[in-house]
């Protein structure tokens, strides 16, 4: 389809009509689709850009292949048919408050402008309206700097003009505050600047912003874990999305205590005690009205009290075992095992693996009315109404050990414990198997196998293991290629060779490579999903358990026995086209699970 390219005017918005007259002319949209709004008033849409009002039609391409006519979509069209840059606005690689300090908010809110980027030459700007340039001089006089245009999507302008300055104004607010307190205080007594009077307080409204803006974003950004660090002179926020952590925010280092104190209140933890490490949760709504658990803990470190969110999305309760990255096996192998009235089926792989998820969505399809399901934690990570769960405190003397013995007297059919730690814990809950109940728990260690010698290691007598433990999931979590950028790629013989042997398997057809793109923040990857190693314990596995158990010999026989170990798996999902052989082995060391 060949674009005639059109230049800008000087001082001319879009108009609904207009843009019409160019979808058609590129053949976008028909004649009767124009004819449709052509008489449509402007003065009915004057405060709506003519994008989002054709965004919200619904339409499609009248070309072919057909596409969405989507606000992006359209946003991108007009880049192209204005060659202006398009760009997509990533909050997480904009250093707002350096933006944001070199252009007012009264003059880009004005002009509908948003400052994106600057280096020593040049002052990137967002705009909307590419035919409206005659700010262009005027604003490189006043910052003295080359100016740069984009055309963004313009309900991104919208959102982030009020978001950007926004956060600006509170952090800048409470900064000013806490000065004022701070020189009156020292009016009263010098001394007073070693320590922390001057620092604002966490209901302090601008706090409050800042918080409820931090909370949002990290939702928005799909983190599951924000990172709040004190550094000598500045605050750093970080979010880990995918299982990789981005720089989101640097605060003044003022404001840390300030924001630390506002989420611990939240968290109904001791907002006065910054010397000890503390837990705490929160239970919110995300702006699309979904409710998220999320949980606090603090580390005192040199600088400050640093503090980290981990957010826990309900809806991975609801995920089927397929969506959470099980394989037809490993669906089988899992449900059979899971269907025993008794016995201990225990899920390890390291912090960050989905150990939670898999043992949370094994209860949910578990629970129904004629199941009593009880469960001890350190903490309750995810609440659910289903459950009965029980949190450990040391404070008081419950720890999982004792937290079982009180779940035995509650006449219970399955029992979770968070984790097995120590000798007391693994031999209540075997105990707990052995007298008529189905027990999950987890257990860190590298691989399934591993588990077996992990239980002698901390005193379990051989035995014991061999009359209740009913098999072993270990797990990882890897990326998934994103969608929207992934290219086809030939497959490195040696590296998958390298992967899968033993056993040797065919190398696949179609496979893809990680590009980046904007939907991605250019890493090449969206989203995880979870690859598995399940270990049935059957009479021959059994026959090998001893206290001179040799690992290597009991992952051999399971292999023999058709356990796919977490490389196969992992090559799966290569075959699959949902990941790459770099992801594989990021997770997987080269030699894991090798006999």
């Amino acid at each position: 389809m060949q674009q005639q390219v059109i230049t800008s005017s000087g001082n001319e918005k879009l108009t609904l009509d207009y843009v019409l007259k160019l979808l058609l002319e590129d053949g976008l949209i028909t004649e009767e689709q124009r004819t449709q709004f052509a008489g449509l008033h402007e003065s009915d849409n004057k405060k709506t850009h003519p994008l989002i009002t054709l965004s919200n039609l619904d339409w499609h391409s009248s070309c072919e292949p057909s596409f969405p006519l989507t606000l992006e979509r359209l946003t991108q069209w007009l880049a192209e048919k204005t060659r202006i840059p398009y760009v997509r606005i990533d909050p997480l690689k904009i250093d707002v408050n350096k933006v944001t300090s070199l252009v007012s908010q009264a003059y880009a809110t004005n002009l509908k402008i948003l400052p994106l980027e600057i280096d020593s030459k040049e002052l990137t700007v967002a705009n909307c309206e590419p035919f409206f340039d005659s700010w262009v001089q005027e604003l490189s006089r006043i910052v003295n700097l080359r100016i740069k245009c984009v055309l963004v999507n313009p309900k991104d302008v919208e959102r982030y003009l009020v978001e950007f300055y926004g956060i600006s104004q509170s952090i800048l607010g409470a900064v000013i505050d806490s000065d004022e307190s701070r020189s009156k205080l020292q009016n009263f007594e010098q001394l007073i600047e070693v320590g922390k009077m001057g620092e604002p307080d966490a209901n302090d409204q601008h706090i409050v912003s800042i918080v409820d803006w931090l909370l949002q974003f990290a939702f928005e950004q799909r983190a599951s874990d924000i990172h709040l660090e004190p550094r000598r002179e500045k605050g750093k926020i970080r979010f880990r999305i995918d299982g990789m952590l981005h720089q989101v925010h640097e605060f003044p280092i003022i404001l840390m205590g300030a924001i630390s104190s506002r989420l611990k209140s939240l968290g109904r933890m001791d907002v006065t005690d910054r010397r000890r490490p503390q837990d705490g949760r929160i239970k919110t709504k995300t702006p699309s009205g979904d409710e998220v658990e999320m949980r606090l803990s603090t580390m005192p470190t040199a600088f400050g009290e640093k503090l980290v969110i981990r957010i826990f999305n309900p809806e991975m309760l609801y995920k089927s075992f397929t969506d959470l990255g099980f394989g037809a096996h490993e669906i089988k192998t899992w449900e059979h095992m899971t269907h025993n009235p008794h016995g201990i089926i225990l899920v390890t792989g390291p912090t960050g693996s989905g150990k939670t998820t898999t043992l949370y969505s094994a209860l949910r399809q578990l629970a129904r009315p004629d199941n009593n399901i009880c469960t001890i934690e350190d903490p309750i990570e995810m609440v659910d109404e289903q459950l009965n769960q029980m949190q450990v405190q040391q404070n008081i003397g419950v720890d999982f050990a004792t937290g079982v013995r009180t779940l035995l007297r509650q006449d219970p059919d399955i029992i979770m414990i968070g984790e097995i730690r120590d000798f007391e814990t693994a031999d209540i809950a075997i105990q707990a198997a052995l007298t008529g109940h189905l027990v999950l728990s987890s257990l860190h260690t590298n691989d399934a196998p591993s588990a077996i010698t992990r239980l002698i290691d901390i005193g379990i007598q051989p035995f014991l293991i061999n009359a209740s433990v009913l098999g072993i999931l270990a797990q990882r979590l890897i990326r998934t290629l994103c969608p929207h950028c992934k290219q086809a790629t030939t497959l490195n013989k040696d590296a998958w060779i390298k992967l899968t042997a033993p056993p040797k398997l065919k190398v696949p057809n179609n496979c893809f490579k990680a590009v980046g793109c904007d939907e991605c923040k250019h890493t090449g990857y969206l989203g995880r999903i979870g690859i598995y190693e399940i270990l049935p314990m059957n009479p021959e596995l059994q026959k090998m358990v001893s206290d001179n158990t040799n690992i290597n010999s009991i992952r051999a026989a399971a292999l023999k026995q058709g356990m796919r170990s977490l490389r196969i798996s992992g090559a799966q999902k290569i075959a699959e086209g949902l990941t790459t052989l770099e992801e594989i082995f990021s997770v997987i060391p080269d030699d894991m699970d090798k006999v």
